[in-house]
């Protein structure tokens, strides 16, 4: 887009990861309007507009991007940007994860409203959203993909079109995240065996790595947060819970093998119920110490 073609974005949500994405949509020179139930004006980036509310983004963006924590506040804003007069937004794009059935939902009340809906969800955590390398998975027509895709790329270095019909983005990251977290899991619960064993957890690092057992947690999280004790990856334990939690009831919607992730969101609500908002990275002590 050239510059003067750029449109006017909403940014809706300046959370941990809402408040790094919009920051860097502003830094790619696309002119912004802010809004936080939570409080707005400490949140948003130097030189957006500040909303007063939904409405008042609603009202002066033509594409409003929504990061929000779960899909009965994304239903709710849904309806605050149905009920604006004098709407100027045609497209909202939803980075938030709130599962298939919740996407689809939004998406159809939108659609009665003819405003088109982008299932959108992100990976890569705070760090990830502050680089602006994120992975976005986007749901939705092929063209307006290749149109939003500017503004997509100042969020996300790695866009994915993954599919054109709500939800298909939410599997997605429903399914990634379950994956990470049974990779953060199963290694915890590995490394604990080999410290009983005598092994070094470095030593044991620099083999997995070299070997087939390599995954993100042996790669990044346990050399870099655990071994360092820093605990520190900036996802919550109750994060993770939700997106498992999520996971297992679309799985359980679909008819597909759940086995192992029932088992999964078991060891994460022992986790979260005895370490409430303690760092992901927690689960290791939790598991070596078999809490």
């Amino acid at each position: 887009m050239a510059p003067e073609q750029q449109p006017t974005i909403g940014f809706i949500g300046l959370g941990a990861m809402g408040s790094r994405m919009a920051a860097n949509v502003a830094a790619a020179g696309f002119p912004m309007i802010c809004f936080d139930a939570a409080g707005t004006k400490e949140r948003a980036p130097d030189g957006a507009a500040i909303g007063a509310s939904v409405g008042a983004v609603a009202s002066k963006a033509e594409i409003v991007i929504l990061s929000l924590p779960n899909g009965a506040v994304s239903a709710s804003v849904a309806e605050e940007i149905i009920e604006t007069n004098q709407r100027a937004v045609s497209t909202i794009i939803d980075t938030s994860t709130i599962g298939v059935a919740a996407a689809k939902a939004v998406h159809g009340r939108l659609a009665g409203s003819h405003m088109a809906y982008m299932d959108a969800p992100v990976s890569g955590g705070i760090a990830g959203a502050a680089a602006g390398s994120l992975a976005l998975m986007f749901a939705g027509a092929e063209a307006d993909f290749e149109t939003l895709l500017p503004m997509l790329k100042a969020m996300s270095k790695n866009p994915f079109h993954v599919g054109t019909e709500p939800g298909q983005a939410q599997a997605m990251k429903l399914l990634n995240n379950f994956l990470s977290g049974l990779a953060m899991t199963g290694t915890s619960e590995a490394i604990a065996f080999g410290l009983t064993q005598g092994l070094e957890m470095s030593t044991m690092l620099d083999v997995l790595n070299a070997s087939s057992g390599q995954n993100t947690a042996t790669s990044d999280k346990f050399p870099n947060r655990i071994m360092t004790e820093a605990y520190n990856a900036e996802f919550l334990n109750t994060m993770y819970l939700k997106d498992i939690s999520l996971y297992v009831e679309n799985v359980t919607n679909a008819d597909t093998p759940a086995v192992v992730s029932r088992n999964l969101l078991e060891i994460w609500q022992r986790f979260a119920a005895a370490e409430p908002g303690a760092d992901l990275t927690r689960i290791f002590p939790f598991v070596r110490d078999k809490r």
